[in-house]
């Protein structure tokens, strides 16, 4: 009986919960607030600019806190002399009407907006965005099926009215570039994975079965190189092994001998089947996609490195104590987040990146436990949700979760939502935060150093970058880490020192990290800390 009460009023009070939500301080958006300066300027002498941009030039038009038109609809130019006539026609106004304030309201186009906000914020003007949805839902019911730029400037007026005239952050450096960059190599690493299919299509019709010799095709040089200088089995078999051997040395390309016998049993086995009427067009076009992807390829080697000196500027390098996150997922995250002062918690991360079920209520009926949210930032959901796929392959304690709730049934979608949302929180803290993560996910901690370090040296970095920004990033050390990272970079440069055989770059580059870590000399014994 006590138990059965007990869990009743567990069940109301999570119903009370899922009934009242977040308790709101006002019906408006937080960025979007204008009521306390409407309050104080007075609602008849409080203006809103509104801007409904196109590529080229945009329709404007200036109206009071009530609705009345102040300045009519008109075009604007996206030109300086068009820009500076309509800042002057508004000081104009405002002189005329009396307008003690006002704000300047731009729909978000793809980037045309870009143009007027810097404009009109340039000027003196606070310049808020709109969301074309906003715009939408506002303009439906006033003028459903009349669309018109001036029937829009209407409806932005009333959105911003209504507090969706939202005020957005500035992002600053090296927040912006690294966003930039970490667009641009997703961009580059979508297409050439696209690239990569359609080579694997036309080698298929040409050569059959080649492509599954391979695990990692377009990561083995010598098979590559086969693929781009036979068309068919037969010409395999007609260059033999000696032939293939004379071509790969003469192209620098370095092999093993049972490559070459894989291959050759391969083409004997293929070359009974009938071969493909147009094999040499498909060998062709698929070399050409093999260049067209070596060359995108080439260029995320620079634009990773780049990642890496912007992660180093920011806090999110402490992400990479946690195994199963790299320099690049990290730089990932951190682009699409901004600064961590943006967020007050972690259900902020969480609730700008929809990652929350939606809700339907009405009356009694309330089904808290719908799909994840559709309008959300897609971009930061598949930053976190990719993070959350390493962490389920290569993070033990994640790992052993995700396998406990596959045992009993769970879905794989749902799984990585849950190791998703238990990073926003993981990541706040650790981000925010100023002690190290004391989680089961990091029982046994990477260093921070060690992986820049690896990174940079897979991907050939100067000797002098490399310890530039290995130095930064200590910058951002927690100061109860810097023990560990200096007893594993200790022992790294010990494990160096100790080869006898070729340079040891990282003997010239580590001491100096340790300097910086507080290691006294590199003579003295391994984990002696000088104090600060």
């Amino acid at each position: 009986m006590a138990r059965s009460i007990k869990h009743n009023s567990r069940n109301r009070a999570k119903s009370t919960r899922r009934k009242n939500g977040r308790k709101r301080q006002s019906v408006q958006k937080p960025n979007g607030t204008i009521s306390g300066r409407v309050r104080k300027a007075g609602a008849d002498k409080f203006a809103i600019v509104c801007i409904d941009p196109a590529k080229h030039r945009s329709e404007w038009m200036m109206a009071d806190y009530f609705g009345n038109v102040l300045l009519e609809p008109s075009t604007l130019e996206h030109e300086v002399p068009h820009f500076a006539i309509a800042v002057r026609q508004i000081r104009e106004a405002q002189k005329e009407h009396g307008i003690a304030d006002l704000i300047v309201t731009v729909e978000r186009t793809g980037n045309y907006h870009v143009a007027p906000q810097r404009a009109f914020g340039k000027a003196g003007f606070e310049t808020r965005i709109i969301h074309p949805f906003a715009t939408k839902q506002y303009r439906l019911p006033a003028d459903p099926g009349n669309k018109t730029d001036p029937n829009d400037l209407a409806a932005q007026h009333r959105a911003a009215v209504a507090g969706f005239g939202l005020l957005e952050p500035e992002l600053h450096e090296p927040y912006r570039q690294l966003r930039l960059r970490v667009r641009h190599r997703r961009d580059l690493v979508e297409k050439s994975s696209a690239i990569a299919c359609q080579i694997r299509e036309h080698l298929h019709l040409a050569m059959p079965g080649y492509a599954g010799l391979f695990d990692k095709l377009f990561g083995h040089r010598a098979a590559l190189a086969v693929a781009r200088l036979c068309a068919t089995p037969q010409a395999v078999l007609e260059l033999g092994a000696a032939g293939l051997d004379t071509r790969l040395r003469q192209q620098a390309i370095r092999f093993q001998t049972r490559t070459l016998e894989k291959i050759l049993a391969w083409a004997r086995q293929a070359a009974g089947q009938a071969p493909h009427p147009d094999a040499p067009l498909h060998h062709a076009i698929g070399t050409d996609l093999c260049d067209l992807y070596q060359n995108l390829r080439q260029q995320i080697h620079p634009l990773e490195r780049d990642l890496a000196g912007g992660l180093v500027q920011t806090p999110y390098v402490r992400l990479l104590a946690i195994p199963g996150i790299n320099v690049v997922s990290a730089a990932d995250f951190a682009g699409e987040m901004g600064p961590i002062g943006h967020y007050a918690n972690a259900n902020a991360i969480t609730g700008r990146s929809g990652l929350f079920p939606s809700r339907y209520q009405s009356d009694q009926t309330d089904h808290a436990d719908g799909a994840i949210l559709r309008c959300a930032n897609r971009r930061l959901r598949a930053a976190i949700m990719r993070i959350a796929s390493n962490l389920a392959r290569f993070n033990t304690h994640f790992r052993g979760r995700a396998a406990y709730h596959r045992a009993k049934g769970a879905d794989e979608r749902a799984l990585r939502v849950k190791i998703a949302k238990s990073f926003t929180r993981l990541g706040f803290a650790c981000v925010a935060g100023d002690q190290p993560l004391r989680h089961p996910c990091c029982a046994d901690a990477d260093s921070i150093l060690e992986k820049l370090r690896a990174f940079h040296h897979e991907h050939d970095t100067r000797l002098d970058r490399v310890l530039s920004e290995l130095e930064t990033a200590v910058g951002h050390l927690p100061f109860k880490t810097r023990n560990h990272e200096a007893k594993i970079v200790t022992e790294v440069l010990n494990q160096q020192t100790r080869r006898r055989r070729g340079p040891v770059q990282v003997g010239k580059l580590l001491p100096a990290v340790l300097a910086r870590l507080g290691v006294a000399e590199q003579s003295k014994p391994a984990g002696t800390l000088v104090p600060d």
